[in-house]
C-alpha cells in the first residue's frame, strides 16, 4: 500500500483537474478542504485550513508528497509557513508548489506573498518544487468580458499577459507531484504574449460583439514601471503550452457581450 499524496486546493479550479490525473496514475490521495464531502474511490476529503493551520497534523499523516494549490489574495506566505512546520513533523519526503511567473519581481502584494511561500518551501529543508505558471485563460476571460461590454476599451500601455490553459498546467503539476524534487523548474505559460487590445479583439471575434473605441491609458508608479518593463512576462527557458487564447475561447464557448 502506497502512503497517500495530499493536494491543498485539491476542489478548486487547478486542483479538481490535478485530481483525476493522479488518480488515474495510480496514487490515493487526500484533499485538504475547509468544506469535506464525500470523495470517490482512493480520494479522501479531511477538514483543514493551511491560513488558520487547523487539521493539518491530522491530514500529512502518513504522507510523502504534498501538492501545495490552495491560495488566495492573500495569506500564501502564512500558508505555506503553516504547511512546511507541519510536513517536517510528519516526515513528509516532497513538496510541490504552484507559484506565479514574476513572484520575485513584481511589486504587488498578492505576487510578494507566492514569493516568500517559495522562500518559506526552499529553506523548509524538505525536497521541494516550485512551479510558476501564467495567469490561466479562466483568470484573464472575466477581465476582457468587462473590458469589453466598457463604452471605451482602457488600454494600458505596455500591460501584457501570456494566458495559458488550465489542463496543460494541472498536466505539469501532476508530473512534477508524481517525480523526483526539482527545484525551481522552467516557468510555464502560454503560447503567445497579448496585450490587452488583442485579448479583447480575440474575445469580441469569438463572441460576436462590437468593437469599442480605445482609451489609451497610463499605469502609474511602480506597479506602471514593472509591467511595461514585463516583469510578469516569463524570461528564457520558459516552457509554453500550446492551447491558445482563441481556442480557449472557442472550445468553451462561454463568452457573451452585448451587442
Amino acid at each position: 500500500m502506497t502512503a497517500p499524496l495530499l493536494v491543498t486546493g485539491g476542489t478548486g479550479n487547478i486542483g479538481s483537474r490535478v485530481v483525476p490525473l493522479l488518480r488515474d496514475a495510480g496514487r490515493d490521495l487526500r484533499i485538504l478542504t475547509r468544506h469535506p464531502r464525500p470523495a470517490g474511490p482512493g480520494i479522501q476529503h479531511v477538514a483543514g485550513d493551511t491560513v488558520a493551520g487547523h487539521g493539518l497534523a491530522a491530514a500529512l499523516d502518513g504522507v510523502d508528497v504534498v501538492l501545495h494549490l490552495a491560495g488566495g489574495a492573500k495569506g500564501d506566505d502564512v500558508a505555506a509557513r503553516n504547511l512546511v512546520a507541519a510536513a517536517r513533523d510528519a516526515g513528509v519526503r516532497h513538496l510541490v508548489l504552484i507559484s506565479v511567473i514574476g513572484a520575485d519581481r513584481m511589486p504587488i502584494g498578492y505576487f510578494r506573498a507566492k514569493a516568500e511561500a517559495e522562500r518559506v518551501i526552499a529553506g523548509s529543508g524538505i525536497p521541494w518544487t516550485v512551479l510558476r505558471a501564467a495567469q490561466l485563460h479562466d483568470f484573464v476571460l472575466p477581465v476582457a468580458r468587462s473590458m469589453a461590454r466598457m463604452p471605451l476599451l482602457p488600454v494600458p500601455g505596455g500591460l501584457r499577459f501570456e494566458p495559458v490553459h488550465g489542463d496543460e498546467v494541472a498536466a505539469r503539476l501532476a508530473e512534477l507531484a508524481l517525480g523526483a524534487p526539482s527545484g525551481l523548474v522552467s516557468d510555464l505559460a502560454g503560447p503567445e504574449v497579448l496585450d490587452v487590445t488583442r485579448l479583447v479583439s480575440t474575445y469580441l471575434d469569438v463572441a460576436g460583439g462590437r468593437r469599442r473605441p480605445r482609451l489609451p491609458i497610463r499605469l502609474p508608479g511602480a506597479v506602471g514601471r514593472a509591467y511595461r518593463a514585463g516583469e510578469n512576462l516569463a524570461g528564457a527557458g520558459v516552457q509554453r503550452g500550446t492551447r491558445s487564447w482563441r481556442e480557449y475561447l472557442q472550445q468553451y464557448e462561454t463568452v457573451s457581450v452585448s451587442r
